[in-house]
């Protein structure tokens, strides 16, 4: 009898510890189903994701975003023309400097004054002897001299003192002032704008064709940005190349605002 009852008892506790790793093992599977299964309908939502969608309507969008230019900028010239290279050189730094000199106490920045070319040119005249006796002797070239050229690229950042530096340089020697453009300095905010005012104009063309059209909007599945450029205004100044020989007085240049453009183009998949 006393043998019987531990027989029992050793079977209930072999028992327990057989339902307890039955029970362990089908948590274990359970929870396998369940992730099994989450990715499957992960897997599912983006099958056909990568596949060209054959449904699609294509709108365009622009947006325009005005702000008043905060830069001017230019080009000069200063050009000597003397019979040795050390002369041409030596007048022709002796302007440059005075020029830069001018520049640095009119506030311009030595970081935006910049030069964009620098020549050195023999110069030569055709000489011929008078004709005699129905002969004409060949001409030859003959060596006149030297051209020295220097050209330097301003950026004024008040743009309200333009003119006043304009008719400062000219006065001080330089030439062939041209180019002057009023830009902005930083146009990145101002382009961010409006190529959200050009994708909020295609947004709302995009809802309104696919309610005419009695379609819902899936997704975009393509997005272009073209013809984004700021327009800035551009005003030709040849007349001032003279001013150091004219007197002229301090040009009024206006400023006036520039645009900056985006055009998009967004295609959705509709069903």
């Amino acid at each position: 009898m006393h043998n019987e009852t531990n027989s029992n008892h050793g079977c209930g506790f072999g028992g327990g510890r057989v339902k307890r790793m039955l029970v362990i093992v089908l948590l274990v599977l359970a929870l396998f189903l369940i992730f099994k299964t989450l990715n499957t309908i992960k897997e599912y939502r983006f099958i056909g994701g990568g596949v060209s969608a054959t449904n699609t309507i294509n709108v365009s969008g622009e947006g325009e975003v005005f702000a008043v230019a905060d830069i001017a900028e230019f080009s000069f010239s200063v050009v000597e023309q003397k019979d040795t290279v050390s002369e041409a050189q030596e007048i022709a730094a002796q302007r440059v400097n005075s020029i830069l000199d001018f520049l640095e106490k009119s506030g311009v920045e030595e970081t935006d004054i910049k030069t964009t070319n620098y020549n050195v040119y023999p110069r030569y005249e055709f000489e011929r002897e008078a004709c005699s006796g129905g002969f004409c002797p060949p001409g030859e070239r003959v060596l006149k001299g030297f051209e020295v050229s220097q050209s330097i690229s301003v950026k004024v950042r008040d743009t309200g003192d333009a003119g006043t530096v304009l008719s400062g340089i000219g006065e001080l020697g330089a030439s062939n002032i041209s180019g002057l453009n009023f830009t902005i300095d930083d146009e990145d905010d101002l382009q961010e704008s409006a190529r959200k005012i050009a994708i909020e104009d295609a947004q709302a063309k995009a809802k309104q064709l696919a309610k005419d059209l009695d379609v819902k909007l899936v997704r975009v599945v393509n997005f272009s940005e073209f013809g984004s450029s700021p327009r800035f205004k551009t005003f030709a100044v040849a007349e001032m190349a003279s001013l150091d020989n004219a007197g002229g007085g301090i040009p009024e240049i206006p400023v006036g605002e520039n645009k900056i453009t985006s055009n998009v183009s967004i295609t959705y998949e509709i069903r």
